[in-house]
C-alpha cells in the first residue's frame, strides 16, 4: 500500500504533466488559425449523430426538416447529408472512449454536425461526449440565444467551451480515503479568442454591451485573468460598454424584471455559462425550446441545450419529447453556413407554430403531441410559407 508522501509524489507528477499538457494547448492556440469559408466550400457536408436516449427521436425529425428546407440544395449537390453512428452510450463504454476513434474521424470528415444529446457515466474516469468533442474538434465558443420578446428580452450568450472546469474535469487527483481534487484551467490565448467573438458579435449586431461574468473576487487566478483579459479586447470595441458581473448576482438578475432587460450579450467561463444559459432557457419556456451552437474555427457543432432525458425513454414517453430546441439548433447551423434566406424562412415557421397559432403542443408527457406530430405541423406551415 503506498504511503501519503508516494501518494502525494504521484499526484504532484500527474500535475505537473497537466501543466505541461495545457501550457502546450496555450501555445497551439498562440499560433491561430483561419476560419472556413463556407461560401468556397461545394458541398457542405453536414454530418448528423443521434446520440442518446431521445436524441434519435429528435435527430430524426431534424433531418425529416433538413431534407424538406434544403431539397434543392441536396439535389444540386450543394449540401450532403451525412449520417454518423457510434456516439452511443453502449458504444461509448464498450470501446472505453468518450468518442470512439473511428465516430470521430468520421465527425471530422464533415464540416458541421448536428447532434442529439449525449449520456455522460456518474462517476468514473470516462469523460462527457460534448466535452471530448469540443476538445478535438476546438469548438472554443458555445452560443446560446435566449428571446421573450413580450418581456423585452434578447440575450446572446458566449461562453467559452474548451477549459475551466471541464477540460480537465477527468483528470483530478486523489489521496483515497483523505481527499480528492479538480482542476480549473484559464489560458491567456483561450480567454482572448472568447471576449473577441462576443465583442465580435455586439459590434457586427449593434448591440452597446457586453456582461463578463466571473466569480474574480473568490476564483482570483482563473476568474480574475478572464476578467483582466476580457476588458483588454473591450479597449478594441470603443462604443461597447464592458461591465463586471459576479455569477450568482447575475442568476438572481436573470429573474429580476426590474433589470433583466437591459442585458445584450454575456461573456462567461465554462462552467458559469453551462449552469446560466439553462436558468435563461427556462426563463423562454424551457430547456426544451433553446437551441446551441458549439463553434470554432474550422469545425463548427449544434445542439439541442438539453440532455439524453433517460427517464422519458424509461417512462416509455420518449417520442413526446419536444424537437423544439434541436429545431432552433438548425436555425443557427444554417446561419453559420450562409443559408441565411433559408434560417429566416425555419425562424418564421418555428414563431408561426410556437407563440402566434399554437396549433400542436408538445407537453413533453402523453397529455401533448409527439415529436412526429410537431414536426408534421411545422413542415405543412414551411410549406404554406416557402
Amino acid at each position: 500500500m503506498n504511503t501519503i508522501n508516494q501518494q502525494i509524489e504521484q499526484a504532484t507528477a500527474a500535475f505537473r504533466a497537466l501543466l505541461e499538457e495545457q501550457l502546450a494547448r496555450q501555445n497551439e492556440m498562440e499560433k491561430g488559425a483561419v476560419a472556413k469559408d463556407f461560401s468556397k466550400l461545394s458541398p457542405i457536408r453536414v454530418g448528423i449523430c443521434p446520440g442518446d436516449g431521445i436524441g434519435p427521436i429528435l435527430t430524426r425529425e431534424a433531418k425529416r426538416l433538413l431534407e424538406q428546407l434544403l431539397k434543392e440544395e441536396i439535389a444540386s449537390g450543394k449540401i450532403e447529408l451525412c449520417d454518423i453512428e457510434g456516439l452511443t452510450i453502449e458504444n461509448r463504454l464498450a470501446k472505453g472512449e468518450a468518442v470512439p476513434k473511428e465516430t470521430l474521424a468520421a465527425i471530422k470528415a464533415c464540416d458541421v454536425l448536428l447532434k442529439g444529446p449525449t449520456t455522460t457515466p456518474k462517476g468514473g474516469t470516462m469523460e462527457s461526449a460534448n466535452v471530448a468533442l469540443r476538445r478535438e474538434l476546438d469548438l472554443y465558443a458555445n452560443v446560446r440565444p435566449v428571446t421573450v420578446p413580450e418581456e423585452g428580452i434578447d440575450w446572446i450568450f458566449f461562453r467559452e467551451n474548451t477549459e475551466g472546469e471541464y477540460v480537465l474535469g477527468s483528470k483530478g487527483v486523489e489521496l483515497p480515503g483523505k481527499l480528492a481534487m479538480d482542476f480549473k484551467v484559464t489560458t491567456n490565448a483561450g480567454t482572448r479568442r472568447i471576449a473577441r467573438a462576443a465583442f465580435e458579435y455586439a459590434k457586427n449586431n449593434g448591440k452597446t454591451s457586453v456582461s463578463i461574468v466571473t466569480k474574480a473576487n473568490i476564483m482570483k487566478k482563473t476568474d480574475g485573468n478572464f476578467s483582466v483579459l476580457s476588458h483588454e479586447i473591450a479597449k478594441e470595441y470603443p462604443g461597447i460598454e464592458a461591465e463586471d458581473w459576479y455569477i450568482d448576482i447575475m442568476t438572481a438578475n436573470l429573474v429580476n424584471p426590474a433589470i433583466r432587460s437591459k442585458f445584450q450579450v454575456f461573456l462567461l467561463p465554462n462552467l458559469y455559462g453551462d449552469i446560466i444559459t439553462d436558468e435563461a432557457a427556462q426563463i423562454q419556456g424551457g430547456v426544451g425550446t433553446a437551441g446551441s451552437a458549439n463553434i470554432g474555427d474550422r469545425y463548427a457543432m449544434f445542439e439541442a441545450i438539453h440532455g439524453s432525458a433517460p427517464r422519458m425513454i424509461e417512462e416509455g414517453i420518449g417520442e413526446y419529447a419536444n424537437p423544439s430546441s434541436l429545431f432552433k439548433a438548425v436555425e443557427m447551423m444554417l446561419r453559420h453556413i450562409n443559408l441565411t434566406k433559408k434560417a429566416d424562412l425555419l425562424a418564421k415557421a418555428m414563431e408561426i407554430c410556437t407563440e402566434k397559432e399554437k396549433k400542436v403542443i408538445v407537453t413533453g408527457n402523453r397529455d401533448g403531441a409527439t415529436a412526429r406530430e410537431f414536426s408534421d405541423y411545422l413542415l405543412q406551415t414551411l410549406a404554406a410559407i416557402s
